[in-house]
């Protein structure tokens, strides 16, 4: 599929890396990973701006210890679309959050288990949010584009006739598991999660700049079965040389010598691309995966004829949960548990108190 390449990465820019660049400090050199979400699930027009690693603000060395008065039953977040705070009632904001991810018909302890990571992620953002960025709210999503969380209303528009009986399926299966959080150290976890990884899930140094022990990356093996798990899309060598140029500072890709511009991949132990030579400096693949707008860093190059060709596998960041992996362990029947405990291993999964 060939497309024009320079709207597409400035798209990429403007869409993938901007809103995010507040949030969080990429691993490695210049520029930032996926989407969140690529976080969380990056379907279509699904891809939350909250779901990646924070540092702590400044200021607030210590972090609230699950179960402690300030957890509430409001969640703040930043509305991108309407540049408002919303406060949002927990059991909304779960139902809100987890069908922006996942379709409502997929299994129910894969939705649950989404729930209880989208309210995890939240009270991490909160532990480090600033008072002084986004006016107090603890996250940024936008729910007009069904990104990290939707509204009543909006999911109105979306589910039509079927808005009150998807609701109230998802009030069910939520209600019992309203306060359930994951933790770590007895603090709630950084509960990221993406689409399809490409079998195997991403350490997330290898993505953002802290290493946690919980998103070391784990077997997801189910995935290769999924719908999208591979894909190739083309380009032409004018296509990609304007692509480099302007995504890639301090390449040179010379003209007339397409064939050159792209050297061997390092890749990390769950094979996604580390390092890339491209046009004579070194870019990291998460870089080089929103220069180029590709599904995921698991990706290999190849010239012939004059067009590039770009094989992806996976969808999304690759840390933590994968929203596919978990319907299939869900189908499988694994329960909530089982599969917060394999996609996060070492966190606890506790009830507020």
């Amino acid at each position: 599929m060939k497309r024009a390449l320079l709207p597409i990465a400035l798209f990429a820019l403007l869409t993938y890396c901007l809103p995010l660049a507040s949030l969080l400090a990429p691993a490695g050199g210049g520029g930032q990973s996926a989407p969140a979400a690529e976080g969380a699930d990056e379907e279509e027009g699904q891809s939350p701006a909250a779901q990646f690693l924070a540092p702590a603000a400044s200021g607030r060395e210590e972090q609230q210890p699950a179960g402690s008065a300030a957890d509430s039953e409001v969640i703040r977040l930043w509305d991108a679309g309407a540049d408002e705070v919303l406060e949002v009632p927990l059991l909304e904001y779960l139902i809100g959050a987890a069908a922006s991810e996942m379709p409502v018909t997929w299994p129910d302890e894969a939705l649950k288990a989404q729930a209880v990571a989208s309210h995890s992620y939240a009270l991490y953002q909160r532990d480090r949010a600033s008072a002084d960025k986004l006016e107090g709210a603890w996250f940024s999503a936008d729910p007009a584009r069904r990104q990290g969380y939707m509204t009543r209303e909006v999911l109105q528009s979306y589910w039509g006739g079927a808005f009150e009986e998807n609701w109230a399926r998802l009030e069910s299966l939520f209600i019992p598991i309203l306060h359930q959080v994951l933790t770590y150290e007895g603090a709630p976890a950084a509960a990221c999660y993406h689409a399809i990884s490409n079998g195997q899930t991403e350490a997330s140094e290898n993505v953002w700049s802290e290493a946690l022990p919980y998103l070391s990356g784990v077997d997801s093996t189910l995935d290769l079965t999924a719908e999208g798990y591979e894909q190739t899309v083309t380009y032409t060598a004018q296509q990609m040389y304007d692509a480099i140029v302007l995504a890639v500072p301090g390449a040179e890709p010379q003209q007339g010598k397409p064939e050159s511009w792209f050297g061997e991949a390092s890749r990390t132990a769950a094979g996604y691309v580390d390092k890339i030579e491209c046009a004579g400096v070194f870019v990291r693949g998460a870089d080089l995966r929103t220069a180029l707008g590709l599904r995921s860093a698991c990706f290999t190059i190849q010239y012939a004829d004059g067009v590039f060709s770009v094989t992806t596998k996976g969808y999304g960041h690759g840390v933590g949960l994968s929203q596919y992996g978990a319907s299939a362990m869900a189908l499988t029947g694994s329960t909530c548990d089982e599969i917060l405990a394999h996609y996060y291993p070492g966190t606890t999964l506790e009830t507020l108190g």
